[in-house]
């Protein structure tokens, strides 16, 4: 009988992977950050007060993270959903409008700058649409090396009252398949994609 060492009986099999280090498992439904776009710099904005043309404006976000509208002058946008700021809007317009109604849509957004690192073709920053997930991030790297682990998918988010940030967990077969909570993941700028 021959012996075969553990060692190459755990490269062959695939359930030998265990991730080194403490994550969050998105692939189970872990909620991570519900809130929908956030405002950034370079995006640019249609904010519209109902009924009231002089005080509509097409808006680009300043470098700053503010935008200057008409009798409110600077008002910052970076970093708040279009709902919100919308909201805000309606309050600061009370002085000058009886009942305002504001919406606030994007019609631009700036692209999504994202690092990739580990077992892909080719490492670095990558720039995405808004709204692209680990997918495509996999892809504008080259996909994935002989040498993944197809379990070893994570992004490392830095959350704002955090001071480490978050490591969340995808696993290749539910990304592939195009549902869940994966699937709905989208990459923000700044988040490092990494393949174990």
């Amino acid at each position: 009988m021959t012996r075969i060492p553990l060692a190459v009986l755990c490269v062959f099999s695939l359930g030998c992977y265990t991730p080194r280090g403490a994550f969050v498992e998105v692939d189970e439904g872990a909620v991570i950050d519900d809130s929908g776009y956030l405002i950034s710099t370079a995006d640019v904005l249609q904010v519209r007060v109902f009924q009231q043309d002089a005080m509509s404006a097409r808006v680009k976000v300043r470098g700053d993270g503010k935008v200057s509208l008409p009798l409110i002058n600077d008002v910052i946008a970076a970093g708040k959903s279009p709902s919100v700021l919308a909201a805000e809007l309606q309050v600061r317009l009370k002085d000058f409008i009886n009942n305002p109604v504001v919406t606030v849509s994007l019609e631009e957004s700036r692209p999504v700058v994202v690092s990739v690192v580990g077992e892909v073709m080719r490492p670095g920053v990558v720039t995405l649409e808004a709204g692209s997930g680990v997918l495509q991030a996999l892809a504008a790297s080259g996909g994935l090396t002989d040498f993944a682990h197809r379990d070893g998918l994570f992004v490392l988010r830095k959350m704002a009252a955090q001071t480490a940030p978050k490591r969340l967990r995808f696993t290749w077969e539910v990304l592939s398949r195009g549902e869940g909570p994966a699937a709905r993941f989208t990459l923000l700028p700044g988040d490092v994609v990494v393949a174990e």
